[in-house]
């Protein structure tokens, strides 16, 4: 039978006591990742780290994720103590990178391709359409106003549109938040009229982001 000095049997037991502590390294640091694949008021139906859609009523728990508000545009989830606000479409991660201070935001594509998702700006909650031909975040008039933010304080330019050539101003947004990603100080302009109907969330924020695709879904991770 082999046996084993004790300068052996140390360095067998420091052997077991490191793997042991890389166990409980990786457990603490998995990130628990929350998909949303459906928002009603008070409920939300939701994905916990792949697993299948369980709908939780505010208030109800599920895998360590409580459902602290919901309506047709985002959820409130606590998530291993954190806050996060998640739109329809969107997934948040806590744990992992996230506890490192790594803010980022998962999408997923539409019938059409497209990513269409929540977003609320100074505040103000709407819809946006990731599009990278536009050079800068775009909203009408209407949305800029329900931002409160003065967008005729800004620069006036001229650009052109399928409607022919139109007046915007040039204006920074105070902030900009994706799920658990927030941009502050994000150029943008602000067209008179109805136009784009919906937010165009244009290069001047997605510079600030590290863009990754796989198949329907793209991570959106902040670089500063």
């Amino acid at each position: 039978m082999k046996t084993y000095g004790k300068a052996s049997r140390k360095l067998l037991s420091n052997i077991a006591l490191m793997a042991i502590g890389l166990i409980v390294y990786r457990a603490v640091n998995a990130a628990t990742e929350v998909n949303i694949v459906g928002l009603f008021n008070n409920k939300a139906v939701l994905i916990i780290n792949g697993g299948k859609p369980k709908t939780l009523a505010v208030g109800e728990s599920s895998n360590g994720v409580k459902l602290i508000a919901a309506d047709s545009r985002v959820a409130t989830l606590l998530i291993e103590g954190r806050l996060r606000q998640v739109g329809m479409g969107q997934a948040s991660s806590v744990g992992g990178n996230a506890s490192n201070g790594v803010e980022s935001v998962t999408l997923y594509a539409n019938s059409e391709g497209h990513f269409v998702s929540d977003c609320i700006i100074n505040g103000a909650s709407f819809k946006f359409l990731l599009d990278t031909g536009a050079t800068t975040v775009a909203l009408n008039s209407g949305d800029a106003k329900f931002a409160n933010i003065d967008y005729k304080r800004g620069i006036p330019i001229q650009i052109s549109t399928a409607n022919g050539v139109v007046t915007a101003y040039r204006v920074v947004l105070p902030s900009i938040k994706i799920g658990s990603v927030t941009l502050s100080q994000v150029e943008a302009s602000v067209v008179e009229g109805g136009s784009p109907p919906i937010v165009l969330l244009g290069m001047s924020a997605l510079n600030r982001l590290d863009m990754k695709r796989q198949d329907i879904a793209l991570t959106l991770t902040k670089k500063y």
